[in-house]
């Protein structure tokens, strides 16, 4: 009777952190009150930690879902607008045809849903819109096989007056305007880039028969990411960007990241279980290097607990 009622009382402290062999043990003696603190301080970092983490693998696990189920929606819309083997300038052309001219469509979107493609694609206010608009095109785009990313239009105080999309078409940047439904071209009929469109005399040519186009959505500034928006952090990711990646902002998988939020919340979420992790690395190393504490590793839990369960069964 005294051994089986001392077993569940040894065991349900067994998940604690223990002490490693060769110290004393004796946490609340005088010569220990400080050690002992730092260890009631380790153990609570230490499972706020693991709570983390595992929140943060179980956020990773439905983004990653969510962002599969994105991509397999987007292929299916691309298979049904764009011709496979058609060609990039033709690819483009049928997502903006689309765009005019497709099926009836819900006339107001869900607020807020603007870097939601699956909103994006079905509702006619949403396409009105140059952002969401643009949104729509560059998934369609990207779904489709061509490289697109945004740019933004900025005023003099560098605020953002419109946005286009640029696709990557026999090595230039061509620019797509998929609030208006139009390429822009000049007067030999090629395509223009925003370098070209920067120029007053070619932006006049490329927008005169563009019905209801604002003279003032012009090229001679231009962005691709605003961090600028994120007034603390901003300029100090950016710099640091900048270091580590130069180019970054033209990259067409930041307009994507942008442009989608189950792919932005799925990185977001995997950077996470990347910092998490390493986290739980160093508070166990320090744990038992500096406190004499050794954690109950993950698979010793698992292990532990499938022998209760099937203790428990037989």
């Amino acid at each position: 009777m005294g051994s089986s009622a001392a077993q569940p009382a040894k065991q349900a402290t067994s998940d604690m952190p223990t002490v490693a062999p060769g110290t004393t043990g004796a946490l609340e003696t005088a010569d220990t009150k400080g050690v002992g603190s730092r260890r009631a301080i380790f153990q609570a970092v230490w499972y706020a930690g693991n709570l983390l983490l595992i929140l943060a693998v179980l956020l990773a696990a439905y983004s990653a879902f969510w962002e599969y189920t994105t991509r397999e929606y987007l292929r299916g819309f691309s298979d049904a607008v764009v011709p496979a083997s058609s060609s990039p300038e033709e690819k483009v052309d049928a997502i903006l045809q689309w765009m005019a001219h497709g099926p009836a469509r819900m006339q107001n979107g869900p607020v807020g849903q603007d870097r939601d493609p699956t909103e994006t694609l079905n509702y006619a206010s949403l396409l009105q819109v140059c952002g969401s608009a643009t949104n729509a095109f560059i998934n369609l785009a990207d779904s489709a096989g061509l490289s697109a990313r945004r740019l933004l239009l900025l005023n003099s105080q560098r605020m953002t007056n419109h946005v286009v999309a640029e696709v990557l078409i026999d090595g230039r940047w061509i620019i797509v305007d998929p609030a208006f439904r139009t390429v822009f071209k000049g007067k030999d009929g090629g395509f223009l880039t925003q370098r070209e469109l920067a120029d007053p005399a070619v932006f006049a040519e490329a927008t005169r028969n563009v019905a209801g186009y604002d003279p003032q959505y012009t090229f001679d500034r231009t962005a691709h990411v605003r961090l600028s928006r994120v007034r603390t952090i901003g300029l100090p990711v950016r710099t640091a960007l900048d270091h580590i990646w130069p180019g970054w902002e033209d990259s067409p998988a930041i307009s994507l990241l942008l442009e989608r939020e189950s792919l932005a919340v799925m990185v977001i979420a995997l950077i996470l279980v990347f910092f998490l992790g390493l986290l739980r690395v160093g508070l166990r190393w320090y744990g038992e290097s500096r406190l004499g504490v050794r954690p109950i590793r993950v698979r010793q839990q698992v292990r532990r607990a499938l022998r209760a369960f099937v203790h428990t069964a037989s």
